[in-house]
């Protein structure tokens, strides 16, 4: 909410006032002008790609060379088209490609080059399985999109699990006692062990 339509929420009348007819026309007044201020700024809105008309949106997108793949929700759309430029110029990066998938809502994503035992060419793009079951279309979308020319892009599934491990402290005592029996010409020994816990 802008300063004007905070001012005009802000408005009361005084005390005496504030009941009855002047009340109601305080209300009429307030939303005749957040109308007229929505009809006013409505064409400055146009330009913003999350909050245009739709119509209008598909010009932007156009002119943004951004297209809508079957099935994309209107807002992740809209997403796309108002990130275009900074995508694009992040496109060349590990860490740009890394901040796509973060503007985009996809989520944490691993880009590994140069893998020992894969091509040189192939790059390891590490995601969860609810990333991709989720997010099918828009990251081959963003690969075909801003991936780098000659390159190969291979999905790999990582899984992360929670563990919860308790440790604790054991102090402990090994004692060995050797033994001889006297009087025999074989010599045998006997151990001993104990642990002392504290």
């Amino acid at each position: 909410m802008n300063d004007f339509l905070k001012k005009l929420a802000g408005m009361v009348l005084p005390s005496w006032m504030d009941k009855g007819e002047p009340q109601k026309l305080l209300k009429a007044v307030q939303t005749f002008w957040a109308e007229v201020y929505d009809w006013i700024t409505w064409p400055l809105r146009q330009f913003d790609p999350l909050t245009c008309n739709e119509t209008i949106l598909g010009l932007i997108a156009w002119d943004r060379d951004i297209s809508r793949f079957n099935g994309e929700p209107l807002k992740l759309f809209r997403r796309r088209v108002a990130y275009a430029f900074v995508n694009a110029a992040d496109a060349g990066s590990v860490a740009g490609f890394i901040n796509i998938f973060d503007r985009l809502g996809i989520g944490y994503v691993e880009l590994l080059e140069r893998q020992p035992g894969i091509d040189w060419d192939v790059i390891l793009v590490r995601v969860t399985d609810s990333q991709i079951s989720d997010n099918t279309q828009l990251m081959i979308q963003i690969i075909r999109q801003y991936g780098r020319t000659c390159r190969r892009y291979q999905f790999e599934v990582i899984t992360s699990e929670s563990l919860a491990i308790r440790a604790g402290w054991d102090q402990g005592e090994y004692v060995v006692y050797p033994a001889r029996i006297a009087g025999t010409e074989t010599s045998s020994a006997t151990f001993s062990a104990s642990i002392q816990g504290e």
